[in-house]
C-alpha cells in the first residue's frame, strides 16, 4: 500500500466544521489572524472565510492541517477539564508561562511559531495539567 492510499481522507464538510471550531477557539484565545494562520497552517483568505460562516463555502484540508485542528480542539478540551471558569479556559493561552518549556512566553506564542512540534508540545504540557501520564 502506498502512503497516499493509507492517508486519511476527510470530507469537505469535516474540514469546514473542524476549521470553524478551531478558528472560534483561537479567537476566544485572542489569537491574531496571523497567529491563527500559522497555528493552523492556512492562508489569510481561508481564515477569513472560515470566520464568515458562509454555508455554501467549502474547503479541502490536508492531513497536517486536520491534525493541527485536532490539537487545538484537544488543548481546548484539556483546558476545560483543568479550569472551571471561562477566564482561565480562554485566557490561559495568552498568559505568560514560566514553565521551562514556555520560558516566559505564552502558549499562544509557542503554538504560533508554526511548526507541528511546538503545537504538539504545547498540547502535551497542557494535557499533563489534567493528570495525563506521559
Amino acid at each position: 500500500m502506498t502512503a497516499v492510499s493509507q492517508a486519511q481522507a476527510f470530507t469537505k464538510d469535516q474540514c469546514v466544521t473542524g476549521l470553524r471550531a478551531a478558528v472560534g477557539i483561537l479567537e476566544k484565545w485572542q489569537a491574531s489572524s496571523d497567529q491563527a494562520c500559522r497555528v493552523l497552517r492556512i492562508s489569510r483568505s481561508t481564515f477569513t472565510r472560515a470566520k464568515q460562516g458562509d454555508t455554501a463555502w467549502s474547503v479541502s484540508l490536508d492531513a497536517d492541517q486536520m491534525q493541527r485542528i485536532s490539537l487545538v480542539l484537544n488543548i481546548h478540551a484539556a483546558l476545560r477539564l483543568v479550569f472551571d471558569n471561562p477566564e482561565n479556559v480562554y485566557g490561559f493561552a495568552s498568559m505568560a508561562n514560566d514553565n521551562s518549556f514556555f520560558n516566559g512566553r505564552t502558549p499562544l506564542e509557542v503554538m504560533a511559531q508554526g511548526d507541528m512540534i511546538s503545537l504538539y508540545e504545547t498540547y502535551r504540557r497542557i494535557d499533563v495539567l489534567r493528570g495525563a501520564q506521559w
